[in-house]
């Protein structure tokens, strides 16, 4: 027997010591009621929680601890027995114990003591009492590895909203997307091997994709034990990220074994917990594969069911919840899940049913499962009694004998009631048709239990719709929602689509796309803002957007955060884009009107989602929307680095390739400052992934039309900030896509210019020394602009502005330079400048000029601090300005006559910058431009080795200067020792001294005197012989050279080695990247050389300072006329369709994919073939089924053909051919009788159910075989049950006493009380009326006002639905109607408008709440025009045996729309209650109203042929 007792007084020093040792004897250890304070039920704890996702077998941190600890104690309670006494029955082990079930040393100290309460009689309402919780925390599974989980232990009148906050904001749970209740046998059972396969894949996939709660017993053993290990498997089978599912176990505290090892009053931080089935008898083990366990707690031992009305009450309020994700808000969808299960499984799907849960009942699975299956198909008129006992019979064999005849009857009753909820059932039956997982039956089952749900217009659809977003299954959506029974028109997905795209679900932006979605209506401003508002927080762009905010608000000065506008957005995209875009969304000026259309703060769907469907529903002219909205949604998508939904935005696209390439720089430049290495890596990865789609889509491009390729690369495209693809790719440094052949042969024709690229390049540079022979054929020039037939100034414009002429033509200037510096540096240096050296002056003041110029020259409208950066960016630019203020440093020494020498001597520094400056020219050799690239590389590789090397010449010289030589203090000297010396020594150049062995006296200096000699290392004065140890210099010589010579020399080598492999490898692909640079350099350079291209310097000034000319744009843009672009657009989008129909065909072709597929495709066959042979026939017996009704049906058509035919006379009976014989009529008849009834129940069904409404009375279970008065039923001994009503002037008494009763006068006026029935005299016996119906299993009058007929008057207001136009709008080839319907307050549902009849009145009182008390006789007069639709005996659950509802059903019907009586009582229509709500409904089977009500409208729309 389990033990209860432990010390529950703590001291504070101890709160966050784990529990004391569980060996404690528990009867040493008695409690006191005072030591419990009694607190108020929920309270706010002090410190805050953390709502992020924490998992279950993590340890709690310790903010996290001591917030759990004072909260739980104050907001949970468990329940303890204060007053024992003793039970005739004993404990296992023979002792005695109380009738709550514990011992009487596991009481309290004041339960064991005299009695203290009145009465010898144990009563769990006062003699069990509430106090703070002394078991939670976390729970470890001892011996079973690292499975830890939560409990608690729960008082079993806890409200669920505690224990909701508990588990969404202390266990750190996310809300879920659905609630699956697991119920059914508690005792192990088994089941078929392929059964249990299924059921546990399907369970924990359903679980898994859609983000649910698994709700079970908690127990580790029956459908707990099957639930606990599916979750198992899954986890071991899956990585640890996707094997997180809630797996919550509801148990009774009073049955669970070894539950004293869970109490710590601070809280077991883990509680260790034994797993010993061997021991436990009649309690049971909790299952370690739970994640949280809720331990329901009365204070009783060892009775199951305690938890019940708790798990119940729990699941209710989670399915009342509204969850909120991605957009979407959707009220938390529960379904019940049954396996085997015996009388209490039966009454948990009754109440599931009752409360409109749907419930999947697994076929196979044994006992009370395949009862329901079994019989799930038949009419409720042959589920019977003796059907029912004869299911029991055979499997509940081993306990048949218990079943009682009221308890068969009781069980009939509810089988009955629940196979009459059919939409509410579904049967999963291995093997069946369209239903092979149990996943898809859940959710099958939810969209059948939605789908049939009362509901006005197209809500339904609606949350349908939702569900499939929330639990991202697509495939459901497809089978369920997309099909013919709805028309879904493009603008009712709208909002739903926003919530894909925020909560990242690709597959259903697909299929939206799919359905009609047109991107142009969806994307406007008001849409992009509210994406941008609901980014992920850990997304790097939006911590981009939070910076931008914070500095406008900074700017702005003002306190609060400036609203997330689309200028914010532009201003980080251009940061990622370059400077070379434009902004892709302009900031509104102050004087313009905002171009969002209706500011959207923080918008937040409500249950109906008409929050974000707000966005679509405003007027045309106020929603403003985007220039590119496939862009839009692209960058958006792009931003947050998701994969999937890019590529499917990325392939609606029409200007591609600039997205292509546009998404790859905005990745790279993210990846360079994310943090995350993996995210990076994603990046990076993706980035690389859109430069080859611009690469296909480019290939495809060039070749079918190379000119209309080119075309592309210069295009100005105005959706991506009025840049190139070929701008694009340089900055994103996609080197693949530019050294793609079409690129490179673009490059090369306009490094030609209007030259033809086909002239040697001897033949450019003998035309450019001897211009005469341009007019030869020497020269030849481009096809489409061939110039030999013009003029002799075209052809040397064409010839001298070619960037190739132009960069030749620097290249000689630049060598005629460099040689005529070097003459005047060695011969020519004179004090006073010669003419040569003037002329070398002016030329360094044209290269002056030419790169202000590049500096200045801005054709995109950067601004010159821009402009200014982008150029000192550039490697050769910094050289170039290196060089130019070297040579103007020496220039002003040279000038001056006392430092001639030193400016000769900067001026030939200068002359060194200036040559290596050659290295920029020889890029564009394909030979040499690759190695200039590998110095480059090494450069950085001898920077890093020089700290290496310092560290070893340094640490030696300084040896080696201290140990030979004594306080040298000249500085020089000190230089030359330590650094120079040591560096020769690399290098070979050995000190002589440094071993003693060559030393000589008159080579050094003695005292340091001589400014020509280094001072001398220590000597003896005797001899003159150095005393330094010569073994130690010599020791340290051959470490450093050891080190030097062969490890770091080596080191740099194998760097050197490295990068060359790593640059040659791509050496190729760097040259043809780096050309650009200096073919566009070229392309608007000024044609004349220096120091020439001072003459077109100030042709430019001229031009643009006195002319005020436009400047030419050399750069190499193009902008297009529109229809031009858009057939170019056009040409482009037709293409890059046929590139991803081209790779769809790759990956089919690819050998790991067709693996895969045939892997996949072998796996379906195995099952299939698994199959037995009844369910493999499953669908031919479906067909053959249908194909039978239809014949049925055609002999049916032909048999009352020839029967109208003979009627008329035209042929006699014996030439009328047999049409089906009698036999194949009662074939078909017996093959019906296993399907459902489609007819009206033949007996009432609302009065006749359970629980009576409005109290807590059960009726007496009537099966439909028993309601007739006429059947023998000796069992039947219903309950009484009369209200009270005090604020009624008029009822009948509620006692049954015969003395009350012989004072009613029935089946006649008894004063103004009419008791004169519909149906004609009605029975009375015992004073009491009987139902003309039948039975109803409930005596008295229950909530009714009279015995017998209580009669009732329900007016049925109708009109014609009409367009604006006036014309009625039909539905089926049916007109469609609208009922006026009321919903009156404290009633959550629709009803019409009418009632009970108040005796002497003639009109309902809840009629005249709605109608003004002036319109009443008008009302009346209306009613007697009206059409009687029905009249007589109305089922309702309020009907009782002796008490029952008679209503009059009445049709009132406006007809036209002008109608004069209408528009009086649409203008009288008044409720006196502010709570009362009147409407107009469109009237269908669907609509929201009370059962009964709805057979009076089916009769009104039959009556008037309308639409239902």
């Amino acid at each position: 027997m389990s033990v209860r007792g432990r010390c529950a007084k703590v001291l504070p020093s101890e709160l966050n010591k784990v529990c004391p040792e569980r060996g404690d004897d528990p009867a040493t250890h008695p409690r006191k009621m005072s030591d419990f304070e009694v607190v108020p039920n929920l309270q706010q704890s002090s410190s805050s929680v953390s709502k992020s996702r924490r998992k279950a077998h993590f340890p709690a941190g310790s903010n996290e601890k001591e917030n759990l600890i004072s909260w739980i104690p104050e907001n949970i309670r468990k329940k303890e027995c204060t007053y024992f006494v003793e039970s005739s029955q004993t404990s296992d082990s023979g002792r005695i114990v109380c009738e709550c079930g514990y011992l009487r040393e596991q009481h309290l100290d004041d339960a064991a003591k005299p009695p203290i309460f009145l009465g010898k009689e144990w009563d769990p309402t006062r003699h069990i009492q509430e106090m703070p919780t002394d078991a939670f925390g976390d729970i470890h599974f001892t011996g079973l590895g690292q499975k830890t989980g939560k409990y608690v232990r729960v008082s079993s009148d806890t409200p669920p909203r505690v224990i909701y906050h508990l588990m969404t904001q202390h266990w750190g749970l996310d809300p879920p997307n659905l609630l699956i209740s697991v119920t059914g046998g508690a005792k192990n059972f088994v089941m078929k091997p392929r059964l249990k396969n299924i059921f546990r894949q399907g369970l924990v996939k359903v679980a898994q994709t859609t983000g649910a709660w698994i709700i079970t017993g908690g127990s580790h053993a029956g459908v707990m034990k099957q639930v606990g290990e599916a979750v198992r498997d899954f986890i071991l089978s899956c990585s640890h990220k996707e094997g997180e599912i809630v797996t919550i176990g509801i148990a009774t505290w009073g049955t669970v074994y070894n539950r004293e090892s869970l109490v710590c009053p601070m809280g077991g931080f883990p509680a260790e917990y034994v797993l010993d089935e061997e021991n436990q008898g009649s309690l049971s083990c909790l299952d370690s594969n739970h994640s949280h366990f809720i331990l329901v707690d009365d204070g009783t031992h060892g009775r199951y069911g305690v938890e019940i009305p708790l798990r119940t009450r729990l699941e209710k309020f989670i399915s009342e919840q509204t969850k909120v994700k991605g957009g979407v808000a959707i009220k938390i969808p529960i379904v019940c899940v049954v396996l085997e299960g015996g009388p209490g499984t039966l009454d948990t799907i009754y109440n599931a049913i009752t409360n409109g849960t749907p419930c999947v009942i697994v076929e196979g699975s044994g006992r009370v499962a395949d009862v329901i299956a079994q019989v799930a198909n038949l009419p409720v008129a042959k589920i019977t009694i003796a059907l029912i006992q004869k299911k029991l019979s055979v499997l509940f064999h081993d306990t048949y004998e218990l079943f009682t005849e009221s308890k068969l009857v009781e069980w009939t009753k509810k089988i009955q009631d629940i196979v009459r909820s059919r939409e509410l059932l579904t049967i999963f039956r291995e093997g069946k048709y369209g239903q092979q997982d149990v996943d898809v039956a859940i959710l099958q089952a939810l969209f059948k239990a939605s789908r049939n749900q009362d509901h006005f217009g197209r809500e339904n659809w609606d949350h349908q719709l939702k569900l499939a977003v929330a639990w991202n299954r697509v495939d459901i959506a497809r089978s369920e929602i997309f099909t013919d029974d709805h028309d879904w028109k493009p603008s009712d997905l709208h909002p739903v689509m926003a919530a894909a795209l925020i909560s990242n679900k690709p597959e259903f932006v697909k299929l939206f796309l799919e359905q009609g979605v047109r991107l142009k209506d969806f994307v406007t401003w008001d849409t992009l803002v509210y994406l941008y508002d609901n980014l992920a927080p850990s997304c790097l762009f939006h911590s981009k957007l939070q910076k931008v905010l914070l500095e406008e608000r900074e700017h702005t000065a003002g306190s609060k955060m400036p609203r997330l506008q689309m200028h914010h957005v532009s201003q980080v995209l251009r940061e990622l884009l370059g400077c070379s875009t434009q902004p892709l969304y302009p900031k509104p000026k102050h004087t313009e009107r905002p171009r969002l259309s209706i500011p959207v703060p923080h918008i937040k769907l409500n249950v109906q989602g008409s929050s974000l469907r707000s966005l679509y529903k405003r007027s045309p002219g106020r929603v403003t929307f985007t220039m590119d909205p496939v862009r839009d949604l692209l960058i958006w998508a792009v931003v947050q680095n998701r994969r999937e939904l890019a590529e499917i935005i990325w392939a609606q696209s029409q200007d591609c390739m600039a997205a292509a390439l546009a998404c790859s720089k905005i990745l790279k430049e993210l990846a360079k400052e994310e943090e995350d290495t993996d995210t990076t890596d994603d990046m990076l990865a993706l980035a690389e992934e859109y430069e080859h789609k611009a690469i296909g889509v480019f290939t495809d491009c060039y070749r079918k039309d190379e000119q209309r390729a080119q075309k592309l690369l210069t295009r100005v495209s105005e959706a991506w900030g009025k840049t190139t693809c070929l701008q694009l790719a340089l900055e994103a440094k996609n080197m693949n896509f530019v050294s793609h052949g079409g690129v490179q042969a673009f490059l090369t024709k306009v490094w030609w210019g209007k030259l033809s690229v086909d002239n040697g390049l001897w033949r450019v540079i003998t035309c450019m020394l001897f211009f005469p022979l341009l007019y030869t054929n020497l020269i030849t020039f481009s096809r489409e602009k061939r110039l030999q037939p013009m003029g002799c100034l075209a052809r040397l414009r064409a010839f001298f502005t070619a960037p190739i002429v132009i960069f030749l033509m620097n290249t000689l200037s630049y060598f005629t330079f460099l040689l005529l510096f070097a003459y005047v540096l060695m011969v020519d240096f004179q004090p006073t400048p010669s003419w040569r050296e003037y002329l070398i002056y002016f030329w360094l003041f044209s290269l002056v000029c030419e790169e202000t110029r590049q500096v200045l020259y801005d054709p995109d409208g950067l601004g010159v601090v821009k402009m200014a950066s982008l150029y000192i960016k550039d490697f050769w630019n910094k050289l170039d300005i290196c060089a130019i203020l070297v040579f103007i440093a020496g220039l002003t020494c040279r000038l001056i006559p006392s430092t001639l020498y030193p400016g000769r001597i900067i001026l030939s520094l200068a002359f060194i910058i200036f040559c290596l400056r050659l290295m920029h020219i020889f890029t564009v050799s394909k030979t040499l431009g690759p190695k200039i690239i590998i110095v480059k590389r090494m450069m950085k590789d001898v920077f890093f080795f020089l700290f290496l090397l310092a560290v070893w010449v340094v640490s030696f010289g300084v040896a080696k200067q201290a140990i030979l030589i004594h306080n040298e203090e000249r500085v020089e000297w000190l230089f030359r020792g330590v650094v120079y010396h040591s560096y020769l020594t690399i290098f070979g150049q050995i000190p002589s001294y440094i071993d003693g062995v060559n030393f000589n006296i008159d080579q050094c200096s003695p005292n340091g005197t001589d400014p020509y000699k280094p001072k001398c290392p220590e000597t003896n004065a005797d001899n003159k012989t150095p005393i330094f140890p010569e073994w130690l210099t010599v020791i340290l010589l051959c470490l450093y050279l050891l080190f030097t010579n062969i490890l770091l020399l080596n080191l740099l080598i194998a760097m050197f080695n490295y990068t060359f492999q790593q640059v040659q490898e791509h050496t190729d692909q760097i040259w043809k990247f780096q050309r650009h640079d200096l073919i566009e350099e070229y392309h608007g350079r000024p044609p004349a050389p220096p120091p020439l291209i001072l003459l077109n310097h100030l042709q430019l000034l001229l031009r643009r300072g006195l002319l005020r000319r436009p400047a030419t744009h050399h750069k190499l843009k193009e902008k297009l006329e529109k229809n031009e672009e858009a057939a170019l657009l056009s040409w482009e989008m037709y293409l890059k369709e046929s590139y991803l129909q081209h790779q769809q065909c790759q990956e089919k072709q690819n050998t790991e994919q067709m693996i895969r597929d045939i892997a996949q495709r072998v796996d379906v066959l195995a099952e299939l073939l698994d199959l037995d042979g009844v369910k493999r026939t499953g669908v031919v017996e479906q067909r053959l089924g249908s194909l039978e009704d239809q014949v049925h049906q055609s002999a049916q058509a032909l048999r009352w053909m020839m029967q109208a035919l003979r009627g008329n006379g035209f042929s006699s009976g014996e030439d009328v051919p047999p049409v089906g014989s009698s036999k194949a009529l009662d074939t078909k008849e017996s093959a019906l009788e296993g399907r459902p009834e489609e007819s009206r129940p033949p007996y009432h069904v609302l009065a006749r159910n359970l629980l009576y409404p409005g109290s807590h009375t059960l009726r007496f279970p009537v099966p439909d075989e028993k309601v007739p008065w006429e059947v023998d039923f000796p069992l039947y001994d219903p309950p009484a049950y009369s209200a009270d009503h005090k604020d009624m002037a008029v009822q009948d008494p509620f006692s049954l006493s015969l003395e009350s009763l012989l004072k009613i006068n029935y089946n006649t006026m008894d004063g103004l009380i009419d008791r004169q029935s519909f149906h004609g005299l009605y029975a009375v016996q015992d004073g009491l009326p009987l139902n003309p119906m039948g039975r109803t299993g409930l005596r008295g009058r229950g909530r009714l006002h009279c015995f017998g007929p209580n009669h009732a008057l329900h007016p049925v207001v109708t009109r014609w639905r009409r367009n604006l136009d006036g014309s009625i709008i039909r539905k089926s080839l049916k007109k469609m109607l609208e009922v006026l319907v009321a919903q009156y307050p404290l009633s959550d549902v629709w009803a019409l408008p009418g009632g009970s009849l108040e005796p002497g009145e003639t009109l309902p009182l809840k009629l005249k709440w709605i109608l003004r008390r002036e319109f009443w006789p008008q009302f009346q007069n209306l009613l007697k025009q009206g059409t009687e639709v029905h009249k007589g005996y109305l089922d309702d659950p309020r009907n009782t045996d002796n008490a029952w509802v008679e209503t009059v059903a009445i049709s009132v019907h406006f007809d036209t729309q002008n109608d004069v009586e209408m528009k009086r009582l649409n203008s009288f229509l008044q409720g006196c209650d502010p709570e009362l709500c009147i409407r107009w409904q469109v009237l269908d089977k669907r609509i929201p109203l009370h059962a009964n009500h709805k057979e009076l409208l089916h009769k009104v729309s039959t009556l008037l042929g309308a639409y239902y």
